[in-house]
């Protein structure tokens, strides 16, 4: 719609809603059914799930206009967001975090987390490459892919 801003190599699937402002960075892969209304920032390398869906209002009304009140949404670089999943509006989803398969994400998720479920709650970290990371005694974790290193410090990750 009017006022969007797709940018270089996106991928964009059938029956696909992007609303007015919407802002899609760099290589954003959006599946098929998926709604991303106004309010949606995706920045570059971001994967949307096929029929996944941002909301944008709280307390919706048909018979009340609330265009006045749409809340942001933020997804950073490289995160990966799920089939069916909801990302329920003002909340930010931290870099290369990976949401679940018909995960609820009712609050802020933390950079390389892996959520899931309904509402959406942590269960693990996971690399760049989408691995599931285990931390040593340390606080060190290796993707088996990639080789790249992460350290768990003070309940974040971060590439070392």
């Amino acid at each position: 719609m009017t006022g969007c801003k797709l940018g270089k190599g996106c991928n964009i699937g059938q029956n696909v809603v992007i609303s007015p402002q919407v802002v899609l960075g760099n290589n954003v892969k959006v599946q098929n059914n998926v709604s991303v209304y106004t309010g949606v920032t995706c920045e570059d390398d971001v994967f949307l799930g096929p029929s996944c869906v941002f909301t944008n209002v709280i307390n919706p009304r048909s018979f009340i206009n609330r265009k006045e009140e749409f809340r942001k949404t933020l997804v950073k670089r490289g995160a990966t967001i799920g089939a069916n999943a909801t990302i329920v509006c003002g909340n930010s989803i931290g870099e290369y975090a990976m949401i679940g398969a018909g995960a609820v994400v009712t609050k802020e998720v933390s950079a390389y987390a892996l959520v899931m479920g309904n509402p959406a709650h942590q269960t693990g970290w996971v690399s760049q490459y989408g691995h599931k990371l285990t931390f040593n005694e340390h606080g060190e974790a290796t993707c088996p892919e990639s080789g790249q290193r992460y350290l768990l410090k003070e309940g974040s990750v971060s590439c070392i």
